[in-house]
């Protein structure tokens, strides 16, 4: 894997925003993701939206766990912040640091076996304390970086490139925020980038749990366990002196379509995603009523795009513990540490 860094030529007349800074500014490393990812219009979407909401790159904080989707934040922002965590370990990464520095903007970055399988628990604990940041998930479906098995949001019932049938119910991370408590909840497709920048500068901007479900559809790995043809079996039998994979470039997916449209989006593998954005009336301030309109839609076979819910005057982790205005991190020892006598009135009103 590599990170290379893009050229540093700008050209004079290229736009610049209120900070003076170019849409170049807002860029990091070249992509190393297949050609054609869903991920990378993700990132560019990114990209634009804080370039658009004039947001300085150091001020945010960009997590992420393994997999495909985190390998992204290395692709834009790259004078942000930045961490790399372990396998669906993100969330509570990223809790500490808001804990420690509330100042900052906090960006995490997953996938759907990040947060779906390994992550779950940390997924739901970190939705339902209400930590201040932006939760995007790039949910393909499948395990793009053990070539394609059904991940844990693979709908019951789908194929795989070879034919096989998954047996498994999904876990619905949308539906799962809602429950938990989320106060900024959507979803979108990867290639309406129309829809996808509005909702990421929406989330940016939201105080409390933010949470965004993008599709995002794998252009290359489907093979699967047992076949002969897939990369694990052809690498265990294969008596190479090195290893090469050839991966043919796709042209990215693209949709434009209004609301309340429901729309069929070929994919690459020849399958079709059915897409619903939400109708212009839509309510997103009711909870009840926006779980029931995504299990009304995904009954139909429906993928619900949009700002599902939002809570106008929601909170964070930091009122509800009622922590001091100044980050943890600028405080010295005579505020964190208050002494003995502090400690035992404290356990005094436990005995």
């Amino acid at each position: 894997m590599t990170y290379l860094p893009k050229p540093k030529l700008h050209h004079p007349a290229l736009p610049k925003n209120a900070l003076g800074l170019t849409h170049r500014d807002y860029e990091g490393a070249i992509s190393t993701l297949c050609a054609g990812c869903g991920h990378d219009s993700i990132s560019a979407a990114i990209i634009q939206a804080c370039f658009e909401l004039d947001i300085e790159p150091h001020r945010i904080a960009k997590l992420s766990g393994i997999g495909c989707s985190s390998k992204t934040p290395t692709y834009f922002l790259g004078t942000a912040h930045g961490f790399n965590s372990v396998h669906g370990r993100m969330p509570s990464v990223l809790t500490g640091a808001n804990l420690a520095n509330r100042d900052l903007i906090y960006l995490g970055v997953s996938g759907d076996g990040d947060s779906a399988s390994i992550g779950l628990g940390q997924f739901a604990h970190c939705i339902r304390r209400g930590v201040d940041m932006v939760y995007i998930v790039e949910n393909n479906g499948v395990y793009g970086l053990t070539k394609g098995q059904f991940s844990a949001t693979a709908d019951k019932g789908s194929k795989s490139k070879k034919g096989v049938v998954n047996p498994d119910s999904p876990i619905d991370l949308v539906a799962l925020a809602l429950l938990l408590g989320a106060t900024y909840v959507g979803r979108s497709f990867s290639g309406d980038k129309a829809q996808l920048v509005p909702l990421i500068k929406g989330a940016l901007r939201h105080k409390g749990a933010a949470f965004l479900d993008v599709i995002s559809p794998c252009v290359t790995f489907n093979n699967h366990k047992g076949s002969t043809k897939s990369f694990d079996f052809v690498r265990e039998h294969n008596d190479a002196v090195n290893r090469l994979d050839v991966i043919l470039p796709q042209k990215p997916i693209t949709a434009a379509y209004e609301p309340g449209e429901v729309i069929e989006v070929p994919q690459h593998d020849g399958t079709i995603l059915r897409l619903s954005k939400l109708e212009a009336d839509y309510d997103p301030t009711d909870r009840v009523a926006a779980m029931d309109y995504l299990f009304e839609h995904r009954a139909r076979g429906e993928i619900v795009t949009g700002l599902l819910y939002v809570e106008p005057h929601s909170t964070d982790l930091h009122d509800e513990l009622g922590t001091v205005a100044t980050p943890l991190n600028r405080l010295g020892e005579a505020e964190l540490c208050p002494g003995s006598a502090a400690l035992a009135k404290v356990n005094a009103a436990h005995r």
